[in-house]
């Protein structure tokens, strides 16, 4: 069963807050295969014990949920039967993650539903109240320092587990290139200097204040623990290898994203940036190499929820 809600319609967002449907279709693979299974399965363990009384689905709130990577990878884990609520700016995207949800059950093959909410991340604080989880995917390094110790707060109160993904850590780095005669040093600076420009660029207000793009995952997981939660972060790196059509398309989409990101940042080193951006295409996108970009993922699990499972209407 799938419903969608129709609220007012929100203000327009940040363009650098805007994600096509072509970008995350290239990118969904990498990070189905990314994903720290260790955290799905401490998260669905502890889903399964809350008390049984009252019966009734679980409530799932899945932030900035595009065209629906987390219901369609976390239904099928996940205890159920689940009712999940879909929050995104993105009226079409919504459309599409809603008629996905419709094929998906549970791990006991309970039915799935789903319905939609249009709305951007200022959200209230009683948007969690409810809930048994919240999970998001690549979002969080768009938010800034109140936007994460709000949300923390907000889940606190709600005594609701949460789960964000997939998150960047600021690092990437190609393994297998082929040995290079004697700029290597040089070439490893200039990776350093387009790797910070790039960082600093994600670190720019993306309209909700200035991000804390890199650095997100590592400043939710403090806010949980200081609000009570217990706190697992694993590494969910991408891990693509050349040698793959699609992943190529990737990487190379990577590569120009990172140096137009740079670009924008330190305009005056246009030139030394695009000549980085050059060698990279070079030499490095080839078979045989793997670009491997870091995430984070982070599971934040309430003290006390046992006492408020089933909880509110």
């Amino acid at each position: 069963m799938s419903t969608a809600a129709h609220p007012d319609t929100p203000p327009a967002a940040h363009p650098e807050a805007v994600f096509a449907a072509s970008w995350l279709e290239l990118r969904a693979a990498a990070d189905r295969a990314a994903r720290a299974a260790q955290l799905e399965e401490r998260l669905s363990d502890w889903l399964r014990s809350r008390p049984p009384q009252p019966p009734r689905a679980l409530r799932i709130v899945d932030l900035g949920t595009g065209s629906g990577a987390n219901p369609v990878h976390l239904a099928s884990r996940l205890p159920g039967p689940q009712q999940w609520t879909l929050i995104d700016h993105d009226a079409g995207l919504l459309a599409r993650a809603l008629a996905t949800c419709t094929s998906l059950r549970s791990a006991g093959g309970e039915v799935v539903a789903a319905q939609t909410l249009h709305c951007d991340l200022q959200l209230p604080a009683s948007a969690f109240a409810h809930a048994d989880l919240v999970c998001a995917s690549a979002l969080l390094d768009l938010v800034d320092a109140p936007w994460l110790e709000r949300f923390a707060a907000s889940c606190a109160t709600a005594g609701c587990a949460v789960l964000v993904t997939l998150s960047v850590d600021g690092h990437w780095r190609f393994a297998g290139t082929p040995p290079t005669p004697p700029g290597v040093a040089a070439e490893q600076t200039d990776d350093d200097f387009v790797r910070a420009a790039f960082n600093a660029h994600q670190r720019r207000d993306k309209g909700l204040g200035p991000a804390l793009g890199p650095d997100a995952a590592a400043a939710l997981a403090a806010c949980l623990r200081a609000h009570g939660f217990t706190v697992d972060c694993a590494p969910s790196p991408w891990q693509l290898a050349l040698g793959d059509p699609a992943q190529a398309r990737l990487a190379r989409a990577l590569v120009d994203g990172w140096r137009d990101a740079a670009s924008a940042q330190c305009p005056d080193a246009h030139a030394r940036i695009a000549a980085w951006h050059a060698r990279c295409v070079a030499e490095r996108l080839h078979p045989g190499v793997v670009l491997e970009v870091g995430h984070l993922d982070v599971l934040g699990l309430p003290a006390g929820r046992a006492s408020r499972a089933g909880s509110g209407p």
